[in-house]
């Protein structure tokens, strides 16, 4: 079975918005990220095992509000108390989770055809997320991870980088296509380049 990206017809490469008059550094861009691996991991309530006892990737599980922990191939985001969303390039992860984490005390979920995964870059990254997100965005940098909504989807935001800004976009596939085009119709004002 072949698989195909939901925005397979949607996504088309190209400069589009007001981008006559913006330098080619200031352009945004726009581009879909696939073949990752995104694993839930949630650990039970009455679970006594220590997260300090688990490493993934060789990267822990830390309880800690908006925080990433990351490597050159995985992130790991932090949802809620107690639950992660795991990032990989390395689809082999899969087997190794399934291993370290006693499925007494966690619930594994792969949720890797499950999402659409869109990536902007750009000096006004943060200026098109404010156009449909109600997030405080002084507050996002690197390593920052957020769930929040846009124009009424609910979304994940993971910061990657501040120099030059590159902010990781996570929806349910089923609103891919609404979600891309939100997200270029506000990216339109200061030109962006599809790729």
């Amino acid at each position: 079975m072949t698989r195909v990206s939901v925005l397979e017809k949607v996504h088309k490469k190209g400069l589009f918005g007001d981008y006559e008059n913006v330098k080619k550094e200031d352009l945004i861009k726009i581009s879909e990220i696939k073949n990752l691996l995104i694993v839930q991991l949630v650990q039970y309530k009455d679970s006594l095992l220590s997260l300090k006892d688990f490493k993934i990737d060789d990267l822990t599980l830390d309880n800690q509000a908006l925080k990433v922990n990351c490597n050159s191939n995985t992130r790991i985001l932090w949802q809620a108390p107690k639950s992660w969303i795991l990032i990989s390039t390395r689809k082999d992860l899969l087997n190794d989770i399934y291993e370290i984490f006693p499925q007494n005390d966690f619930a594994i979920t792969d949720l890797s055809h499950s999402k659409t995964v869109i990536e902007i870059e750009g000096n006004n990254s943060k200026e098109v997320l404010k156009k449909g997100c109600p997030f405080d965005f002084n507050e996002l940098k690197k390593d920052i991870c957020i769930n929040s909504t846009f124009n009424g989807l609910t979304i994940t935001i993971d910061m990657l980088e501040n120099e030059p800004m590159k902010i990781r976009l996570f929806a349910l596939r089923s609103f891919g296509d609404s979600f891309y085009y939100s997200i270029t119709d506000s990216c339109l004002e200061f030109g962006y380049k599809a790729i």
